[in-house]
């Protein structure tokens, strides 16, 4: 396969502290590819190596097959779009885009087709005469992109740049971007904190933690598959529980949290069986489990819970709502057990529950394949 970026073993420390810590990856033509951690993680300096504003400890950067170690960032080819976009503002839009074109003494007329050509595939085809304080928000996002994708980059790097937006409108712009990489058909590595854009817009997702990459995978493996705890922790939201594993075996694991709670955790029948035969009684382990994974059912007379797993495999409960969180299709409810563990559950948008209040019991109810279970010495 052809690779439009490979980075090779990177090492890069700043004095006794290592920021990025032997990280290797490839990322195919034409990709979407985001890295995702919290602050601190290593993902700007990682970025800042690809563009040459730091040369690696260790390991290697290729484009296009070739390395760039030693190579200027202004030879690299490769562009950087930052949160703040650095637009000029003495310039008009199209003076902004033709910035670059000008720089490497394209001819005016070449430059004059390229702007339009650029204006008219981000959606401005009227916009060149305009002063950049005209634009919106959303608009000059398109236009700081539109100025590098005219000087034909192999990889375009971007730190964070709906950062500064306000929600509704990072919203948009999340479609807006993976729209644009589509049409430019050129490779985007894309910085963020906000899983919500990685999953939203990238073809694969680095999720970093401490310097390291914790795991590489489509937005939907990252989401239903996670392969460690601070996956499971940080992309999505989950419910987490603290405990000891009570009884294994090849096919399931019951946990038990402090307050007494028992969670039983169990595999698909597509997966590796490896997963729980690694984890014996009396291990620490950690347990998370998706608001949407929680199904609700009103008490009734016949029903009641005794927070237990089935033996069928279905951990079911009681819980009675401590507070609604109203969200339109994103609401939730936070439910508490007799024991004092707190859930939250995701309410379904059938208005069924419309009427819920503070004070109502019921019962929660997930299968056991639901549950992803880790040492908790992964933390």
């Amino acid at each position: 396969m052809n690779y439009d970026l490979e980075c090779k073993n990177l090492v890069k420390s700043f004095d006794q502290f290592k920021a990025v810590d032997h990280v290797s990856f490839a990322i195919p033509k034409g990709s979407f590819f985001s890295i995702l951690g919290p602050s601190g993680c290593g993902k700007t300096t990682l970025l800042r190596m690809i563009a040459g504003f730091y040369e690696p400890n260790q390991g290697d950067i290729l484009i296009k097959g070739k390395s760039v170690l030693n190579t200027p960032p202004n030879k690299r080819p490769v562009n950087l779009v930052f949160q703040h976009l650095a637009l000029f503002p003495m310039m008009t839009v199209a003076e902004n885009i033709a910035y670059g074109l000008r720089r490497r003494k394209i001819g005016k007329a070449e430059i004059k087709q390229t702007v339009t050509d650029a204006l008219q595939r981000i959606g401005l085809p009227d916009a060149g005469p305009k002063q950049i304080d005209q634009l919106s928000g959303g608009q000059k996002q398109r236009i700081a992109i539109a100025r590098c994708m005219v000087l034909k980059p192999d990889v375009l790097l971007l730190d964070e740049p709906l950062g500064a937006l306000d929600l509704k409108l990072r919203e948009h712009m999340k479609v807006e971007l993976k729209q644009l990489q589509s049409q430019f058909d050129t490779t985007f590595v894309y910085i963020t904190h906000d899983q919500s854009e990685a999953l939203v817009m990238s073809d694969q997702v680095a999720v970093m933690n401490q310097g390291k990459f914790e795991q590489v995978g489509t937005p939907q493996e990252l989401y239903y598959a996670p392969n460690s705890a601070f996956v499971a922790g940080f992309v999505g939201e989950s419910n987490r529980w603290q405990g000891k594993a009570v009884s294994a075996d090849n096919q399931s694991i019951t946990m038990e949290t402090i307050s007494g709670l028992h969670i039983h955790a169990g595999i698909p029948l597509e997966s590796d069986i490896s997963t729980i035969s690694r984890f014996s009684v009396g291990q620490d382990v950690v347990t998370y489990v998706r608001p949407e994974s929680i199904s609700l059912k009103r008490i009734t007379p016949d029903i009641s819970g005794n927070n237990s797993p089935t033996q069928t495999g279905e951990n079911i409960l009681q819980a009675k709502v401590k507070d609604l969180l109203f969200d339109g299709a994103k609401s939730r409810a936070l439910m508490t057990t007799s024991s004092g563990e707190t859930i939250t559950v995701s309410l379904p948008q059938t208005g069924e529950f419309s009427n819920l209040k503070n004070g109502d019991e019921l019962m929660l109810s997930w299968r056991a394949d639901a549950v992803k279970i880790f040492h908790d010495s992964a933390l």
